[in-house]
């Protein structure tokens, strides 16, 4: 009997890309990384929405330096 457990599980989550239409191209791009013209980085052809189980992404944001009150 085989047990698996959810450490050895990637934790996949339905994601928004872009595809490229072109059926000779494999380029895509998750959506909140996807530049505002859909056009494929690769080819350069037209792009469209799919879904893909990927891993989630963390974000780093970077924290922004504080201004002095004075130059508020």
């Amino acid at each position: 009997m085989t047990t698996t457990s959810d450490d050895t599980k990637p934790n996949l989550k339905p994601t928004k890309i872009w595809k490229c239409k072109n059926a000779e191209c494999k380029a895509w791009v998750r959506d909140e990384f996807a530049a505002t013209e859909q056009q494929c980085p690769i080819c350069k052809g037209p792009m469209h929405r799919s879904m893909r189980h990927l891993p989630p992404v963390q974000n780093k944001v970077k924290p922004q330096p504080r201004k002095p009150k004075n130059e508020f």
